[in-house]
């Protein structure tokens, strides 16, 4: 077996996929933005920017900094909604033969139930819902911080008929009770995680450096909070897909995550900084796998014994 033999395909619930290496939501914009820097075909999927069901200008500028090695954004899940999408990000990302996941975002309840029917009938694989938004029916806490709230929005989408995806979040007080109840309200796979909340203060001013004043903090740093969760879950729950993200920066960092129970990972911040590294990172699983005369299905984990 040659290295270009390697399998790097998987099954995330009902979807089939030909790599486990995807973009994380928020990293690959809305359409075909990274198709200049790769084949987008030849990824697991490309997970589009969040979308509303309308229309969403986002927070006011700055809205990235660079945090030591990482960085912070409060971007603000800004997109042009599903509809208009459909009509121009949908069918680029077709155009270059990719396979596409879409991400959906809303301040509250009905507002998810609203982009999640806005997205039925799209050829999409599956949905991944957004817990890990602000939910601002509890006065700006996470939906993904309660396992009822996330549960309720995963049986709001429940319409879209597509899969439904979690994108939980990494400070959960409980992770494994929120993961657990979106399993039981029919999620068929948790996305587990995304950034960190922090604050960079420009220190000849004192003042926050975004316009938003905070943000999420991600790269490199996250890989070993990442694995944790998703070590959590994974021992709880045996046979949950999982598509782990959070300092994804090598193929040896993607195989942690595989170790730890991931069934796919999610390549993010990594990509702002070169938009061709989930192609690298792709590429250095199967050398990774090859060197080691080993499978993805062996490798995955492996870290419970």
């Amino acid at each position: 077996m040659s290295r270009r033999e390697v399998a790097l395909e998987t099954t995330v619930g009902s979807v089939d996929l030909r790599s486990c290496v995807l973009t994380a939501s928020g990293t690959a914009g809305h359409g075909a933005e990274l198709a200049e820097y790769g084949e987008l075909g030849a990824l697991g999927a490309v997970v589009t920017k969040s979308l509303s069901s309308f229309a969403w200008a986002g927070n006011p500028a700055p809205r990235v900094a660079p945090a030591g090695d990482d960085m912070i954004n409060a971007v603000g899940l800004a997109g042009p909604g599903v509809a208009a999408w459909r009509d121009h990000g949908l069918r680029a990302l077709h155009e270059h033969g990719a396979t596409v996941v879409a991400s959906i975002w809303g301040r509250s309840t009905q507002e998810f139930a609203e982009a999640a029917n806005a997205m039925r009938g799209a050829d999409v694989v599956a949905l991944e819902i957004n817990a890990s938004c602000p939910n601002l029916e509890s006065r700006n806490a996470i939906f993904a911080n309660s396992a009822e709230a996330t549960a309720e929005l995963v049986r709001a989408c429940r319409d879209s008929g597509l899969p439904r995806w979690v994108k939980l979040t990494l400070t959960a007080p409980d992770l494994v009770e929120v993961a657990t109840a979106a399993l039981e309200a029919g999620a068929e796979a948790l996305v587990i995680g995304n950034t960190l909340t922090g604050m960079i203060l420009d220190p000849s001013t004192g003042r926050p450096v975004l316009g938003n004043g905070g943000g999420g903090v991600s790269g490199r740093s996250l890989l070993p909070v990442a694995t944790r969760a998703i070590y959590d879950v994974r021992r709880s729950l045996p046979s949950a897909p999982i598509i782990g993200i959070g300092g994804v920066w090598s193929g040896e960092d993607a195989i942690t995550l595989i170790s730890a129970g991931a069934t796919a990972v999610g390549v993010g911040t990594a990509s702002l900084a070169s938009p061709r590294a989930p192609w690298r990172i792709q590429r250095e699983i199967a050398r990774w796998l090859y060197k080691h005369a080993t499978s993805l299905d062996a490798v995955r984990g492996r870290a419970h014994g």
